[in-house]
C-alpha cells in the first residue's frame, strides 16, 4: 500500500476525509494511475501526530485526489529512541544511499559531519543544494518504509559542533577500528532503554584520527567494535542501526 505525508491543513477535523494535492496528487493519478476504491495511507507531517492514517480514493478531481477514511492506526512506525547519526561526509554519492538506508532502519536525524580525514568539502552554496538532495531522498525513504515522520538531513557540521549537538543526548557511541572487544559493545547496546536518545558517530573513508576519538571521550563518547573486519563507512552506519533496532523492537 502506497504512503504518503499530509499537513494537517489538509485532513477535515474527524480525519473522515483527506485532500492530496500538488506532486503527490500527480503520483497517484498520472504515475501510479489509481483508481476510485484503492486504497492508500498517510501521515501528518507535524512530528508530534505519530498515527497512520488509511484512505480509500473517494473522487480524482483534476487537481486533487479525495479520500475517505477506511481506519486509524495508533501506534506509528518509530523506533521508541531517537538515533542521531553523525555521518563523516563520504566521496561521490554514498551520501544518498546512507540516508536511503538509515531511514529505512528507523534514524531519527541524519547530521552530515566534516571531519579531518573528510576528502569531500561543501561551500555553503553547495551544502544548502546537497542539503536539498539528501531532505528529498529521506522524504521518498520515509514515503517507502512508511514511517510516521520525514527524518531531518541537517546542514554539514564541524566535529567539534557535532561533538556539542551530541552532549547532552543519554547514549553517545562510536565505532572505531582500534576498538576492542565485542562483548563492550553487546553491553552498551543492551543497557540501552526505550526513550533514551542515541548518538551514532561514522567516520568518513579514512576513519576518525586519534586526536578526534581523544576528543570524543572526553565527553563520554564511547569507542565500540562492531566486529573484527574492518567495514566501509557506508556499511557502518547500517549495521549499528540494525543492531539498535533489533535490540529496541524485541
Amino acid at each position: 500500500m502506497y504512503h504518503f505525508f499530509v499537513e494537517s491543513s489538509q485532513i477535515s477535523p474527524d480525519c473522515k476525509r483527506v485532500d492530496i494535492v500538488g506532486d503527490d496528487y500527480n503520483h497517484i493519478a498520472n504515475v501510479l494511475r489509481m483508481k476510485v476504491g484503492e486504497q492508500f495511507s498517510v501521515s501528518i507531517r507535524e512530528e508530534q501526530d505519530k498515527r497512520e492514517l488509511f484512505y480509500e480514493i473517494e473522487e480524482i478531481t483534476g487537481s486533487s485526489v479525495i479520500g475517505k477514511l477506511c481506519f486509524i492506526e495508533e501506534v506509528g512506525n518509530e523506533l521508541p529512541s531517537k538515533i542521531y547519526l553523525f555521518q563523516g561526509l563520504p566521496k561521490v554519492d554514498k551520501m544518498e544511499l546512507i540516508i536511503q538506508k538509515a531511514v529505512e532502519l528507523g534514524a531519527y536525524e541524519i547530521i552530515p559531519m566534516s571531519t579531518k580525514r573528510c576528502i569531500v568539502k561543501l561551500d555553503e552554496k553547495k551544502a544548502v543544494n546537497k542539503v536539498n538532495r539528501w531532505q528529498a531522498i529521506s522524504e521518498a525513504a520515509a514515503k517507502q518504509s512508511k514511517r510516521s515522520i520525514i527524518p531531518t538531513v541537517s546542514m554539514p557540521m564541524t566535529m567539534k559542533q557535532a561533538i556539542a549537538k551530541a552532549k547532552e543526548m543519554d547514549v553517545k557511541l562510536i565505532p572505531y577500528e582500534n576498538a576492542k572487544g565485542i562483548e563492550e559493545t553487546k553491553r552498551l547496546i543492551e543497557g540501552i532503554e526505550p526513550g533514551q536518545s542515541i548518538a551514532i558517530f561514522i567516520g568518513p573513508e579514512g576513519g576518525f584520527s586519534e586526536e578526534e576519538i581523544a576528543l570524543c571521550q572526553e565527553v563520554d563518547i564511547k569507542p565500540i567494535t562492531l566486529g573484527k573486519r574492518i567495514l566501509r563507512t557506508e556499511t557502518a552506519g547500517f549495521t549499528i542501526i540494525s543492531w539498535l533496532m533489533y535490540h529496541l523492537e524485541s
